[in-house]
């Protein structure tokens, strides 16, 4: 990660912005973004009550509409004190008392932070590898990270904007421990593009489910 006073210097901003005007600031891939992952919960018929992780939640907002489409147990964690302090103040403006929030560095879990069924990143795994410090390292502490919180046959969903789909699979496959532990499921729809006569995607949208 880049140092986290630069990230509490952006999300103080952002606080005191959404003291301001009211505005939660920027969501990260957009709202279709959130849209594409509750679609996709709501097609495989995920229960409710599923337990659900938010990783680097940032201001919270994605937590916010999984709690609107009815998602009832709902944490959400970032290593920025001021990310948080931000997402508590977006829940309490939306009176959504049950989402959870805390402070988290990912790649040093707390003990308490297990057994998730349902794990979403969006962007903190970008933001991750574009540290130039240690970046394999914190790559590869980044699944192990996941696999201690993900329980067995839970869901990972991840959307990239570094990472091709094929650079995701190495990554998350990546290892003889890993290789047994995740495998992809799917790939989610994301918006194409078409540059010199050849197709592609701005954005990368995967969901693993480990074994």
């Amino acid at each position: 990660f880049p140092p986290t006073s630069s990230w509490d210097a952006a999300y103080e901003r952002e606080l005191q912005t959404f003291q301001d005007i009211g505005d939660a600031g920027e969501i990260w891939f957009g709202e279709e973004s959130m849209v594409r992952i509750i679609r996709w919960l709501e097609k495989q018929k995920v229960p409710l009550d599923s337990s659900v992780l938010d990783i680097g939640t940032g201001n919270g907002v994605l937590l916010i509409e999984l709690a609107k489409s009815g998602y009832m147990n709902l944490t959400g964690i970032d290593y920025s004190p001021s990310a948080i302090q931000l997402s508590e103040k977006v829940r309490e403006k939306e009176g959504m008392s049950n989402i959870k929030l805390k402070v988290e560095d990912f790649l040093a879990p707390s003990a308490e932070l297990s057994g998730f069924e349902i794990c979403i990143d969006k962007g903190t795994f970008d933001a991750i590898s574009l540290n130039p410090d240690n970046t394999m390292g914190k790559r590869k502490q980044y699944v192990r990270s996941l696999c201690s919180v993900l329980k067995p046959g839970g869901f990972f969903l991840i959307t990239s904007c570094n990472w091709t789909k094929e650079e995701l699979l190495n990554e998350f496959r990546e290892g003889k421990q890993l290789n047994r532990t995740i495998c992809q499921l799917t790939e989610l729809p994301t918006p194409k593009f078409c540059f010199g006569g050849r197709i592609g995607n701005s954005v990368t949208a995967l969901v693993f489910q480990r074994k």
